[in-house]
């Protein structure tokens, strides 16, 4: 765990994949054909807080939905990346803008599309629930599955290993 917490520390971006991290994997469509996804309102909660506390967040996702571009806008994530086949070029792309060098950027997987991406990153994560293939490359692996807090799991590992955690509990303590 030691290496993951000097990993985390240096965290300046955390790019999620979104089917199958910020949602259960599972694609739900109503009778007109329009896609309905389930994001757990804690994970959404520590991206708030992630950004708060001065960390970027991008999602990922090689499907484009419009409720992905709604849960982005209402989380205030201003990068959103959508219809991708590959996840690699968007990502040196977000780095090169952010100016943010491969170990400041953690990214959350959960499957083999996601290795690429798993492979580069200061700290790579797949969700509890990933392939196995996946986590052979994480060097975190979530105990909450994706959909089901494994995101807001990763926003409090970062935040503690920065030191931010406590500071941002005053809000809601009233400290």
């Amino acid at each position: 765990m030691r290496g993951v917490l000097e990993r985390a520390r240096r965290v300046k971006l955390l790019v999620l994949d979104v089917d199958g991290v910020l949602t259960d994997g599972r694609i739900v469509m109503d009778e007109e054909g329009r896609e309905v996804k389930l994001f757990h309102v804690r994970d959404g909660h520590g991206i708030k807080m992630l950004l708060r506390a001065g960390v970027e967040v991008a999602l990922f996702s090689g499907r484009t939905s419009e409720a992905v571009k709604r849960r982005a806008e209402d989380l205030g994530v201003r990068y959103l990346f959508q219809g991708l086949h590959d996840k690699v070029a968007p990502f040196e792309e977000l780095k090169e803008r952010l100016e943010l060098e491969d170990d400041e950027v953690c990214f959350v997987g959960d499957d083999l599309v996601d290795i690429p991406l798993l492979r580069r990153v200061g700290l790579p994560v797949v969700v509890g629930d990933g392939v196995e293939e996946a986590k052979r490359w994480a060097l975190y692996i979530t105990e909450l599955p994706g959909g089901k807090g494994a995101v807001r799991e990763v926003c409090e590992l970062i935040l503690k290993a920065q030191g931010k955690w406590e500071g941002l509990l005053r809000r809601y303590e009233g400290v």
